[in-house]
């Protein structure tokens, strides 16, 4: 079945059919779960709510006499008509309410035009890059085909950005916008008055990357949804990367693309039993159990406060295409806000555990972070308060990873009220878990900025992990600082992205001005990757904030070497201005580098955009080699084992080091490493590290852009090979996964 065959009227049928002969449907018990908490969906102090706060300011309109309570209800349903996607109603209201108000209220006027701007900025997006959608659609700068051909939303909103001009040429956030506005109409730069023109710079002027381009549609992987995650890995362990999606939205699905092997997807989220089941506004896969086949624990709740008391879900892959929800027989069903959390073997037992990242804000009460414990036997202990980690903050990034390489993985917290706290897994094998606060000695103490996604990496390739962890610090419109970063202008810590170096002794370095992470980004889905196989880590921001006025592009930053970072957004082409959330690094088309898949669309149904799948041409001749490993004494995913390649390239021997994960906290890589060689003609070595024994199996002598599984334990290795397949055309008389599918 394709996905447009499918959606809520087929979900609602089939619920009612199945219910009056009484045939449970597949994990009904979540999906009553889930359907019980749209009642917190559905009320009006709920700001991601605007169906609820339209029927609330209609109760104000039709039965108050106050005109001024009146108007206040009118200008709060249109900005809630706004954030639903209906632009026309928003704007007859907004003009409305300025032709109402007085001109000597110079204040409430600029709030209505900057909203009614705003408004005729958005209907343009609708009429061209969601209706009209291609490849080029909302790619900042916007060019060729991403020029808008109806221009009257786009025009209007540049006459009234112009009178905003006028009257406060400061106004930063107009400028930035009034320059967006002019790329969708093809005048940017020529038909922008000088004094509001700025100029967009590419860092890449000496590393040149070529530009990606978005095939999504050519594979019917452009799904169409509000915010949520992505998880890119081979479910069905034929050898071939299968994407899996879902929305915070819990009244949109999630999709399961299985992979055919041939350059098309098939749409399995109803057979496989995902499709029934809801929201999610991040998850990743594990292995749990422990049977070779990879299980997802999707995360909900987040951003919501007192209105986020959803279950999150541990759905078992059955191994025959389907998955089963055992979250609570499992005894990780609790009810937290939350969208972030870390699979490791933090005991060294050789089963995964779950560390949850949850949020505690003032209105929503406190939600302890939790830490199960695999009792390796299908179910878990919560273990958090025990284990010294029942950290109660408002975190929105987890990872783990082995820092101080003492054979015990570590977890990295990062919060949005500034905090950023490093755990110090001191566990003795055969005791309890025990974590210990090392954030101070560390030297990670220096920053209050607040901050979202984050990851363990080796960045630099000496073999010990440092990390990244993604500012999200403001008190301007983000178009603000847009605006202040092309004009060359202080911007503080805002949208900073801090890097932290491991110096081999406990403690970090704070390197993000010395690597040139001085861009903004506002990163919440975040992950990272080799986009040219020169075996440095490269990363890729999606800037997802859920305000109609954030447009700003999402980035993509090249490692130079291990010293620094350059922004290559504009010439790679992957700077969509649509919101962006969870990400993945895979090489989807089997040529031998990774493309970039990444779920689109903001936190309100107005903001669903079509997911990208921005495919890497190729930069150069460099080598690579995929490594899929299975534990047999250690966790069988192989979470935590450590590898290092050593090679000789252009006569100099290197190292390159990986530790196995999926990646960043928002996003999901497939857990086989995809590991670039530069140049080199030959492998002399590759070193496995296994996290349970420590033990090192060590493999000589190998050849490059091969695809390899290694067994714990096995003094050999297998190669395969993957049929490589062109998504650069549109496939035809192919069953594939299809943008229709919408609840």
């Amino acid at each position: 079945m394709s996905c447009a065959a499918s959606g809520l009227l087929f979900f609602i049928l089939f619920f009612v059919f199945d219910s009056c002969k009484h045939k449970p449907l597949p994990n009904e018990e979540m999906i009553l779960l889930l359907r019980s908490a749209e009642k917190y969906d559905n009320n009006p102090g709920n700001i991601y709510c605007p169906g609820a706060i339209i029927k609330f300011c209609d109760s104000i309109i039709h039965n108050s006499s106050d005109e001024a309570e009146i108007e206040k209800a009118q200008y709060n349903k249109a900005n809630a008509l706004l954030q639903l996607g209906e632009e026309p109603k928003a704007i007859t209201i907004y003009e409305d309410l300025l032709n109402k108000t007085s001109r000597g209220d110079l204040e409430q006027r600029r709030l209505i035009i900057k909203d009614l701007a705003l408004a005729n900025l958005r209907l343009g997006d609708r009429k061209n890059c969601i209706y009209n959608h291609n490849a080029e659609s909302c790619i900042f700068p916007i060019a060729n085909e991403g020029v808008h051909k109806d221009k009257t939303g786009s025009g209007k909103a540049i006459e009234l950005y112009k009178t905003l001009l006028a009257d406060d040429p400061n106004d930063l956030e107009s400028r930035w916008l009034i320059n967006i506005a002019y790329m969708t109409i093809g005048g940017y730069p020529q038909q922008v008055p000088p004094a509001l023109l700025l100029k967009i710079t590419n860092d890449d002027s000496m590393h040149t990357v070529k530009p990606f381009t978005d095939v999504a549609a050519n594979i019917g992987l452009n799904l169409k949804d509000m915010g949520g995650g992505s998880i890119v890995d081979d479910f069905n362990n034929d050898g071939y990367l299968d994407i899996i999606t879902s929305s915070w939205a819990l009244t949109e699905p999630m999709h399961y693309c299985r992979n055919n092997g041939n350059g098309t997807f098939t749409d399995v989220s109803d057979s496989s039993g995902l499709g029934y089941l809801t929201g999610g506004l991040n998850m990743m896969q594990t292995d749990y159990n422990n049977d070779g086949f990879k299980d997802i624990f999707v995360l909900r709740g987040a951003w919501k406060g007192k209105f986020g008391n959803n279950p999150n879900s541990l759905l078992r892959n059955n191994g025959d295409g389907t998955f089963t929800d055992v979250t609570k027989e499992s005894g990780l069903l609790s009810f937290h806000p939350t969208q972030t959390a870390t699979w490791a073997d933090f005991n060294n037992d050789g089963w995964l555990d779950v560390f949850i990242g949850n949020e505690t804000t003032p209105a929503g009460g406190t939600h302890a972070c939790e830490l199960y414990i695999n009792n390796q036997n299908g179910t878990f202990t919560e273990a958090a308060l025990e284990a010294g980690c029942a950290i109660t903050e408002f975190v929105k990034g987890v990872t783990s990873g082995d820092y101080d390489n003492d054979g015990r993985t570590d977890i990295f917290i990062s919060a949005l009220n500034g905090r950023k706290i490093l755990l110090k897994n001191e566990t003795v094998r055969g005791g309890p878990v025990k974590f210990r606060d090392v954030t101070q000695p560390a030297g990670l103490n220096n920053s209050v900025t607040r901050t979202f996604a984050t990851w363990f990496w080796d960045y630099d390739n000496d073999g010990w992990l440092d990390i990244l962890v993604c500012g999200y610090e403001f008190s301007e419109p983000l178009a603000y600082y847009a605006a202040a970063e092309a004009l060359h202008a202080p911007v503080g810590n805002a949208g900073k992205v801090f890097l932290f170096r491991n110096r081999h002794d406990g403690t970090f370095e704070d390197v993000s001005f010395k690597t040139g992470l001085n861009k903004i980004a506002f990163a919440m889905g975040a992950n990272f990757g080799d986009i040219d196989n020169d075996g440095y880590l490269d990363f890729y921001l999606g800037t997802g904030n859920p305000k109609f006025k954030s447009v700003i592009p999402n980035k993509l930053f090249k490692n130079i070497n291990g010293t620094h970072f350059m922004d290559v957004t504009t010439s790679a082409r992957v700077g969509n201005l649509q919101k962006g959330h969870g990400i993945s690094f895979a090489d989807l088309d089997n040529d031998g580098d990774e493309d970039i898949y990444i779920e689109m669309g903001g936190a309100y149904a107005g903001d669903a955009y079509e997911n990208s799948l921005y495919l890497n041409p190729g930069q150069n001749s460099n080598h690579w080699i995929n490594i899929s490993l299975e534990g047999t004494v250690s966790n069988r995913a192989a979470i935590g084992t450590k590898i290092k390649i050593t090679f000789k390239e252009d006569g100099l021997s290197r190292s390159v080091y990986r530790d196995v994960n999926s990646g960043g906290s928002f996003g999901s890589n497939p857990l086989r490493q995809h590991i670039g060689t530069g140049h080199a003609s030959s492998i002399d070595s590759i070193e496995i590290k296994w996290p349970l024994t420590g033990k090192v199996q060590v493999f000589k002598n190998l050849q490059p852009d091969m695809n390899i599984k290694i067994k714990e334990g096995d003094s050999s290795f297998t190669s395969y090979k993957l049929l490589r397949v062109n998504f650069t055309s549109i496939q035809s008389g192919l069953i594939s996964c299809s943008p229709g599918r919408k609840n």
